[in-house]
């Protein structure tokens, strides 16, 4: 009996200290992305809008561009910590069938549940394994199977685990063979993880074509949309004013928009475009919204650094007569 517990007692510090390391190193790498991701910010919504001061010369476009810059990167960095947890759940999911199934083996050994589950905990499911090793210690410290499994998929806060661990508690309070149960579930899942890699691949084609009509073909049509506004603006002003009596059906008058308003319209309409885009991305790819969130920079510069190249080749092609 003595033996038994000491062995409790020195398997139970050792995850303990497990654990306690991987927590550790987590908030470390967290804290220093935190202090440090406004520095690289700062610096590129300057250089952003030194670009942007260069191509139109004027103050209140700069100060725009820089606010506008900082806060969406600010709002990027933010949104990369939510992203990097989802990301880690989704390794979780892939790699909870492996552990099912390898669950399942060892009870076919002939081994406890507690030892089964804890035999379990390879470094190949990481993040896994750590999650796996925390329901070894509540099992080592008296709690059942049912809770511990329950209070693990609290902890990851996905809502596939959270299915399958509820199935298998019914199955065991409903008194099923436990090694049978985690073998059927772990083939269920990767049956439907199967299915839903096929259905990816059949929206890649929607997935290109919004990319490139949000990030290439828009920004192409307001340049040269901006580029006639200036051009019809610059033609009709050379225009003479001519008296006549007759009457036509339309008339040319000067024209009350200014061309600093068409093109901070379709900067700001280029941008809630690729917002938009990316998160009918992250819909489509991944069946979340928040999964496009890590598509609006690329798709941001992209545009806005297209609609100004396309803008100063053009106007540099009608130089004539735009003067």
């Amino acid at each position: 009996m003595k033996k038994e517990k000491n062995t409790k007692k020195e398997s139970l510090k050792k995850l303990d200290n497990q654990i306690e390391v991987k927590r550790k190193r987590r908030n470390i790498r967290r804290s220093k992305f935190n202090k440090k991701s406004i520095i690289p910010i700062l610096i590129f919504s300057i250089l952003f809008s030194a670009i942007v001061y260069f191509f139109t010369r004027t103050i209140i476009s700069v100060i725009l561009t820089f606010f506008t810059t900082f806060v969406l990167f600010l709002i990027y960095s933010i949104a990369k910590l939510k992203l990097k947890r989802i990301k880690e759940i989704k390794k979780m999911e892939n790699s909870f069938p492996d552990f099912l199934q390898l669950m399942s083996s060892n009870l076919r050994a002939g081994m406890t549940s507690d030892q089964a589950l804890l035999l379990s905990a390879r470094k190949e499911f990481h993040p896994l394994d750590n999650e796996i090793k925390i329901v070894g210690k509540d099992l080592l410290t008296g709690k059942n199977m049912e809770q511990s499994l329950l209070d693990m998929s609290k902890r990851i806060n996905s809502e596939k685990i959270d299915k399958t661990i509820r199935l298998i508690v019914s199955g065991i309070n409903s008194g099923g063979n436990m090694a049978v149960l985690l073998e059927k579930t772990s083939v269920s899942m990767k049956d439907r993880f199967f299915v839903e890699k096929k259905a990816k691949s059949n929206i890649l084609m929607y997935i290109i074509f919004i990319f490139f009509a949000t990030g290439v073909g828009a920004p192409i049509l307001f340049s040269l949309s901006s580029v006639l506004v200036d051009i019809l603006t610059s033609i009709l002003s050379t225009l003479p004013e001519i008296e006549t009596s007759a009457s036509l059906p339309f008339t040319l008058s000067s024209i009350n928009i200014s061309t600093t308003f068409i093109l901070y319209y379709a900067l700001i309409f280029l941008i809630v475009t690729d917002i938009i885009g990316a998160l009918v991305i992250g819909l489509v790819t991944k069946g979340d919204e928040k999964q496009g969130i890590k598509f609006i920079i690329p798709l941001v510069l992209s545009s806005v650094i297209i609609f100004l190249i396309v803008r100063v080749m053009l106007k540099g092609y009608f130089s004539g007569i735009v003067g």
